[in-house]
């Protein structure tokens, strides 16, 4: 089975889940009963990461029950931002909802996403204002997390870990997901041009099932965080960070180094065993490896865009007088 490309629904809700299997018939329920009396046309897409509890027994019965439910398995347990890729790929909705399928997150919130879309934004995020989770182990990291995104990346959010959030289809599916980047999707469609709003969400709770959440989240987050400022300011030009890095470590090498020619040339003095040249050798030689690196950067991020045929701008629309006169 390929994933759909044309969007063919006013709407597409996308969860993955991973043995969540408590939660998957009030999930559905809650969301047909959210989604029906809108007057759209939607579907429901529940992307199994893998799950080995009863999950799998359930499935079959929601699509039996709802039309607009449609499961896709992966084959293993892929992590969280390669189900969302995966949803993204597959729906067909003009509009993609993503939330988690823990019930923390409020199905009734969907309308208020879907008003904040129409209003012109490209992506509407939410904000769990009052969270229902752990002061010391989840909200405290959690917030510092989210500062320091938003100072770094210059994207400004209250909540990047909330799940739940409005994309318009035709910046979702230009998402180029990897690793664990889910958490940094506001930040990935800036680069796109996205224009992004938050606006508060409710936030429940967890009352059946298991957390999935570690501390060990925490170092991902700042390990991809390092990743993702790379990808806003140096993916089209790498050479400016690492050329500019190799030529400063180049160049304090090459002068300390020549400095001490200098002592051996004009005074005569013994620099063999000095520390200072092994430091000098060592930074013209780190100057160079990265300064080399960097063009071997360029040319690889050129053969990205050039082999895949992929375009280094993205046009929002383009109008013309006939247009704008009318």
């Amino acid at each position: 089975m390929s994933p759909e490309s044309s969007p063919t629904l006013d709407l597409t809700v996308v969860i993955p889940v991973f043995n969540e299997a408590p939660n998957l018939r009030p999930l559905c329920e809650n969301l047909t009963s959210a989604l029906s009396p809108l007057g759209r046309t939607f579907e429901i897409l529940l992307i199994d990461d893998g799950s080995s509890d009863e999950s799998l027994q359930i499935y079959p019965e929601l699509c039996r029950k709802y039309e607009q439910v449609k499961v896709i398995r992966l084959r293993r347990n892929f992590g969280q931002t390669a189900a969302f890729s995966a949803g993204f790929d597959y729906a067909r909705g003009r509009i993609i909802v993503a939330m988690d399928g823990d019930l923390q997150n409020d199905a009734a919130d969907i309308p208020a996403l879907l008003k904040k879309i129409e209003e012109g934004y490209d992506l509407v995020s939410g904000w769990r204002v009052n969270r229902r989770d752990k002061k010391v182990t989840r909200i405290l990291p959690s917030r510092i997390a989210n500062w320091l995104i938003s100072r770094l990346t210059g994207v400004p959010l209250h909540d990047y870990g909330c799940s739940l959030k409005a994309y318009r289809a035709e910046v979702a599916k230009n998402l180029a997901l990897y690793g664990e980047l889910h958490r940094f999707i506001p930040v990935l469609a800036s680069m796109y041009g996205a224009t992004i709003a938050e606006i508060p969400v409710q936030h429940h709770p967890r009352r059946l099932g298991k957390s999935k959440y570690t501390l060990s989240r925490v170092f991902r987050v700042v390990i991809d965080l390092g990743t993702i400022l790379f990808l806003k300011w140096f993916l089209d030009r790498p050479q400016y960070v690492f050329g500019r890095w190799g030529l400063i470590l180049f160049s304090a090498g090459l002068v300390i180094d020549g400095y001490l020619a200098a002592l051996k040339i004009f005074w005569g003095e013994d620099i063999g065993t000095r520390p200072l040249l092994i430091l000098g050798v060592l930074l013209i030689l780190a100057g160079m490896q990265i300064f080399f690196t960097g063009i071997l950067a360029e040319i690889q991020i050129r053969t990205y865009y050039e082999s895949q045929k992929k375009p280094r701008y993205h046009v929002r629309e383009v109008l013309s007088f006939n247009e704008t006169i009318r």
